[in-house]
């Protein structure tokens, strides 16, 4: 009798335990997903285009659980993976997400061709389940995005307009109030922290654009810096003071040769680049963390590219970049899945969450200091992941 009373005694005191060390659950976060059905590859590394109509929206809740992710709505809405992984954002106060409809495909005398669109997809998040209110025309391909931090205003590069639209946001209404030629190619647009300033993306152009902003009124004074070849992703430092690209190098593919993250002075007068840091073939993903102490570049590796080419991997990488002060120094390399586009800090800056296009999931990778780790764990998700963001935190 003793005995038994004993075993019940230790076993509840295993339970306590146990439940004591079981983190709490957090707060809802989201993160959008676009999937985009309608464009693979295939062994030879050609482009094989699909009829549209299967393409969807994933709202996301990262925060709950961090390590197990729930999926709040799917909604059918059509997307592209052509561009960089930042057609979309949500405003700070989490009530508005605003994606970006860059190529439709179309059937055309029995062939299947991609054509520019020109709509962005306004949802309200405060809705249960999440539903799109509303559809604005800017120009031709939009594509990178962001929404300043007061969340008022919003800045979309149009990559076949040669153009930057601005947009309105007053509660739950978004409107088109002026266009920024650019004269050139534009693949993405990020406000500063200050909402003072953004830069733009010149893809072909291999430069940074500095746009200045006024209250609604965002003008170009032709002010560029040099980047590496083919900057397709710019993200900026939550104090201000930096800004990294992601260069390509290869037009929006891999070719086998090593790639850069240019690191951009924004506090000088000018602003100029002040660094290159060497990552990998291939930078397309680029994010900073909201604790402004780590960015990652996402390689692509080869992975959608021909399986006989030399500079095919299956999977891909992804590479911690250290941020101290003015300083950008490469981290550790930590391996994903097949073809990574997005990559989404969460807000405490404690997990880090990438897209596999190829293996419609997404790898939860953990901070640890400077340092990424896999958790094992995964999403999966319902189509290709071809861009993912969270909410806007800077």
């Amino acid at each position: 009798m003793n005995l038994r009373i004993s075993i019940i005694t230790a076993l509840a005191a295993l339970v306590v335990a146990g439940c004591a060390s079981v983190a709490p659950p957090g707060k809802r976060e989201l993160m959008l997903v676009a999937n985009d059905e309608k464009q693979s590859w295939d062994k030879d590394g050609k482009v094989v285009l699909s009829a549209a109509g299967r393409d969807t929206l994933s709202i996301i809740d990262i925060g709950t659980d961090p390590l197990a992710p729930r999926i709040i709505a799917n909604l059918p809405l059509p997307n592209t993976i052509a561009g960089p992984p930042v057609n979309l954002a949500i405003t700070p106060d989490e009530t508005l997400a605003i994606v970006a409809n860059s190529l439709n495909v179309i059937d055309e005398n029995g062939v299947l061709k991609q054509v520019p669109d020109n709509r962005l997809w306004v949802i309200d998040l405060t809705a249960s389940p999440p539903r799109l209110i509303d559809t604005v025309l800017v120009g031709k391909q939009p594509s990178g995005l962001s929404i300043n931090k007061a969340g008022n205003l919003a800045l979309v590069a149009n990559r076949a307009d040669n153009s930057v639209s601005v947009l309105r946001i007053s509660g739950k209404k978004v409107e088109l109030i002026d266009t920024v030629a650019m004269g050139e190619s534009v693949a993405h647009v990020r406000f500063t922290p200050d909402g003072r300033r953004a830069l733009a993306a010149k893809f072909p152009g291999h430069k940074i654009a500095f746009l200045d902003v006024n209250g609604e009124k965002v003008s170009y004074a032709k002010q560029d810096v040099p980047a590496g070849l083919w900057p397709y992703n710019v993200d900026v430092t939550p104090d201000g003071k930096l800004a990294l690209t992601a260069d390509n190098g290869n037009s929006g593919a891999a070719d086998g040769h090593v790639d850069t993250v240019s690191v951009i002075d924004i506090e000088a007068m000018p602003p100029r680049v002040i660094d290159k840091v060497v990552v990998g073939d291939g930078p397309e993903g680029l994010a900073i963390s909201p604790t402004g102490k780590l960015a990652v570049a996402v390689l692509l590796k080869g992975s959608n590219s021909a399986t006989s080419a030399p500079f095919y991997h299956r999977n891909a990488s992804v590479v911690a970049l250290k941020i101290d002060g003015k300083k950008v120094t490469r981290g550790n390399e930590v391996e994903v899945r097949g073809l990574p586009e997005g990559a989404v800090f969460s807000q405490d800056g404690r997990y880090l969450y990438v897209g596999n296009f190829i293996d419609q999931d997404i790898t939860i990778l953990r901070v640890d200091g400077d340092q990424l780790v896999n958790t094992g764990k995964s999403l999966a998700l319902p189509g290709h992941p071809a861009a993912m963001r969270g909410k806007m935190t800077h």
